[in-house]
């Protein structure tokens, strides 16, 4: 059965336009699980703008749901992984200008920095994973650094439906559909499990949900931004709705 991890960092990012002390991420995770959330992903960024260090800490001791751990592949983050042993780390591209995660990470050009990283991440018991495009190349390099997840990168698809007038017919998300399918049967050929996130929303949804042998999405933005007029545990409902009827259609 398909499953939804809910990304709370936009939670996080309504507090810090106040540098208050609300909305909770925590309380978030909460409301996210009572509506059906199988887990809660967050990213710790290098500059804190968003999920700081005390959250992550709340959020792995207090999350009833695993909790998937967005981070750099830098020593900072891999001892912070190391200690508050989320369930998950997946690693990500990163850069200071980014708005969001752009693209996915170039696994192939450091192969050998990521394996010392993906063996220090599991030695601690943590499940491994890396955020990367749907290229064939940079699957077999996921593969041979030893991730045990790969989560592709849905960006292109999403930009792709919107810009076709949310046409899921369009040759433009047809194609780059079909490049998430074909990456997902190889993922699941080298023995990983398939995700997928990225720019996913109530609309763009259901053709990924449908796809053979997916495992779990990640999509954060367009929960919260739902979660504004119907709030977060309905929110989170109506996307576990529409990805598990889309599921049964495949």
């Amino acid at each position: 059965m398909i499953e939804l991890g809910v990304n709370i960092d936009h939670v996080a990012t309504l507090r810090q336009a106040r540098r208050t002390w609300e909305p909770d991420p925590v309380w978030a995770a909460v409301e996210a699980h009572l509506g059906g959330a199988d887990g809660i992903t967050i990213h710790l960024r290098e500059d804190r703008r968003h999920i700081g260090d005390e959250d992550v800490r709340r959020l792995a001791e207090l999350t009833q749901v695993k909790l998937n751990l967005e981070m750099a592949a830098t020593d900072e983050m891999v001892a912070i992984a190391c200690r508050t042993k989320p369930q998950m780390a997946m690693l990500v591209p990163e850069g200071r200008h980014e708005i969001t995660t752009e693209g996915g990470l170039d696994v192939l050009s450091q192969e050998a920095r990521l394996k010392d990283v993906i063996a220090r991440l599991a030695d601690a018991g943590i499940v491994t994973s890396v955020f990367i495009d749907a290229e064939p190349a940079q699957i077999e390099a996921a593969a041979r650094i030893g991730a045990r997840v790969c989560e592709i990168h849905t960006g292109p698809y999403a930009h792709a439906f919107h810009a076709a007038g949310r046409d899921a017919e369009a040759p433009a998300v047809l194609g780059e559909l079909e490049k998430i399918r074909t990456a997902g049967e190889l993922v699941r050929r080298l023995g990983m499990r398939f995700n997928a996130g990225h720019a996913l929303n109530y609309y763009n949804v259901e053709p990924i949900a449908r796809l053979h042998g997916i495992r779990e999405l990640h999509i954060g933005h367009s929960i919260v931004s739902r979660a504004v007029f119907v709030g977060l545990r309905a929110a989170v409902a109506e996307m576990k709705r529409l990805m598990r009827e889309a599921a049964q259609q495949a």
